[in-house]
């Protein structure tokens, strides 16, 4: 694992406590600090976060975390010891709903395999109890058929 993957996990957790804890904004809803992305020199971060809610939800919430942006980034240096305060921006991220609407796309297709499948059990079991046995075919000896056509060359 490298050194910008741990600071940049130790700068999640370190923003998640401070956006629950430290920030009072009534603008931020169902914050969910989901995950942090630095750069090798670990001067900048972008912190992803997620929200419980519609689209104006994301919107209040983008406007509360970057208004409490240097308040988090001032908290954050303190917290992790770093030699340079990173600077921070914050991004959306739709990840988890995006697997939610795969998650109700993936029930819908099961659901539609799964009556195909029984349609066919039925339509089996109509032509199973509609069998008709076949009729026998003749050896010859009928006025018309091939068998007797040549029996009758012979002759």
């Amino acid at each position: 694992m490298a050194r910008s993957d741990k600071v940049a996990e130790a700068i999640r957790q370190e923003a998640s406590l401070i956006v629950h804890d430290k920030l009072k904004d009534p603008r931020l809803g169902f914050v969910t600090i989901t995950r942090v992305e630095m750069t090798d020199d670990l001067r900048y971060a972008k912190i992803f976060f997620s929200v419980l809610g519609k689209d104006e939800d994301y919107k209040k919430t983008q406007e509360g975390l970057d208004s409490a942006k240097g308040f988090i980034r001032k908290l954050v240096s303190d917290r992790v010891n770093l030699k340079f305060a990173p600077d921070i921006a914050f991004y959306e991220d739709r990840s988890s709903e995006y697997s939610v609407r795969i998650e109700e796309v993936l029930n819908e297709i099961k659901q539609l395999d799964e009556a195909k499948k029984e349609e066919k059990k039925l339509k089996k079991a109509k032509k199973s109890a509609k069998v008709k046995k076949a009729p026998k075919k003749s050896k010859g000896g009928k006025v018309g058929t091939k068998t007797s056509r040549r029996r009758s060359k012979k002759k």
